[in-house]
This record gives structure tokens, sequence and C-alpha cells, in this order.
């Protein structure tokens, strides 16, 4: 162990921090943007998918909070006032019950990421989560995935937290209830700009998912029906978004990550941290 932080840390990765939706389970990140979509409506607003994507990552009354201002003009015309802050908490208890609905219905895991966490978990590299989700919607989705062997040491949640993401606070207790440090030794994996933006905040190393998240927004099988061109250019756009919001490499699908981790180690091993200057 590198006890002298004075020096880079040049060790193994010690954690893995990961999404929710979008990086290990929901293919497309599919049940909050229904629900966003559906919670606007109820109150007359009609929003579009890329309304309800934009903020994707956040905790998700800062979401609503977001698309709120960027649709105040409508609220204006359908409501005679601007879009306030009593609005985010209003639309927030239409929204949460919709979210916890949907979950239901989009708990799959992503293929092929139940073995490459094995696969990390097999090397003694430790397991932990962060999610935008409220503890309600953790609690009808946990257990869904658990059945299907995904159950992380620690899960953090927005609301745990005086600041969601991309705040670095919930990396950080999850670091600490993982009792793991530096954050050199940590990797947070993210399908979002704002989950990125929590990870480096949080000084540790990202990877960026580009294909299985919020930006592609496709399910599996839509994914995979796409011509390669098609899906070329979706991974491109994806990359370059997730690039920069700062993530140190993208891949298409956390079922990737074995690889990525090596990576990460190779330039630990050279010196680099996850603050160097881009080479």
């Amino acid at each position: 162990m590198n006890d002298d932080w004075r020096r880079p840390y040049r060790g193994p990765v010690k954690a893995v921090v990961l999404d929710w939706a979008g990086t290990v389970l929901d293919h497309g990140s599919q049940a909050p943007m229904g629900a966003f979509v559906r919670a606007f409506a109820k109150f007359g607003i009609e929003i579009s998918i890329t309304d309800a994507r934009g903020p994707m990552g956040m905790a998700k009354a800062d979401h609503i909070r977001a698309v709120g201002r960027a649709v105040n003009a409508a609220w204006r015309a359908r409501h005679g006032r601007d879009f306030g802050e009593a609005d985010v908490q209003t639309i927030f208890e239409v929204f949460e019950p919709m979210n916890i609905a949907a979950v239901r219905d989009h708990a799959a895991l992503i293929p092929g990421v139940a073995s490459a966490l094995a696969a990390l978990a097999a090397r003694g590299i430790r397991i932990g989560s962060t999610t935008g989700y409220t503890r309600p919607i953790m609690a009808e989705l946990a257990p869904l995935a658990a059945a299907q062997g995904f159950v992380p040491e620690v899960t953090v949640c927005a609301g745990d937290l005086a600041a969601g993401r991309p705040a670095p606070l919930q990396m950080w207790l999850a670091m600490a209830q993982l009792g793991v440090w530096p954050a050199a030794a940590v990797v947070k994996v993210d399908d979002t700009p704002p989950g990125i933006g929590e990870g480096r905040a949080a000084g540790c190393w990202t990877v960026g998912v580009a294909l299985t998240g919020n930006i592609a927004g496709l399910s599996a099988g839509a994914l995979a029906a796409l011509p390669e061109a098609e899906r070329a250019a979706l991974r491109a756009g994806a990359t370059e978004e997730l690039q920069a919001a700062g993530a140190h490499c993208v891949i298409d699908s956390a079922a990737e990550l074995p690889r990525a981790i090596e990576a990460i180690e190779a330039r630990l091993a050279e010196g680099e941290t996850p603050l160097s200057p881009p080479a």
C-alpha cells in the first residue's frame, strides 16, 4: 500500500463503482425517460424525449428542476406563471411512483455485465454503486437486480446526501463505506455526463459507457437492428459527449470493463493519475 500521499499511487484498481440504469441494467435507460415524459404530461406539459434525457444522471429532483427550466415558456403559457421550486416537489411526488412502476419492466441486466463484474470480483476488486434513483425506487429495483446476480456491496442513492451528481459526495460516501482509498485506486463507470462528472470531481478514474445508456437511448434489440454505420455514428456521438464530460476512456458496454480496467492499471503503472493532463 502507498501510505505516502505525496507519491502517485501506482498499484492496482481496488474498487469499481457503477451507475445503475443504462450502465448495469435497463439497456437504453428506458424507465426514467418514460416516467419524466408522463409526469410532466400530468401537468399539461408535453416534453420531448430529448428534454427528458438531457439532464439524465442527476438526482431526480434536480432533473425535474432542469427540465422545468428548459420548458418554462410552455409552463408559463399553461399555468400563467414561471416554473418554481414548489413545482419541482409537486411533479416529483407524481414522478416517483411512476418510476417505481417503470423499473419493474426495465430491470434486466445488460448482456455480459454480470460475467464482467464476476471477473473483476475474482481479482479482488470491490464492487459498489451510486445512482440518481431515490431509496424508494431502489427498494423496488435492487431485489430485481439481486435475483439476476447483481448485488453491489454499497449503493448510495440520490437524497442520501446534501448534493447529488455531478457533486462528488455519493462517490466519497461509497469509498468510505467500502473502506477503499486513494481515489486513484477507484473507477467510476457511468453512461451520463453528470455521472462522469461525479467520478472526476471525486478524484477517481472514469469509464464512460456509450451504447447501452442514456445517450444512445436504445433497447438491446433496437441497437442490434441498426445498420453498422448508424451504430458507429451513435458510438462516435456518445463517445464525444462522454469524453467532453471528462471520461478517461469510453467502452460500448460495461461488459467490456475487464479490458478497460487493465488499460487503467497500465496507466497507473506508468505513473499517471486521474488528475494527469491528457497526453
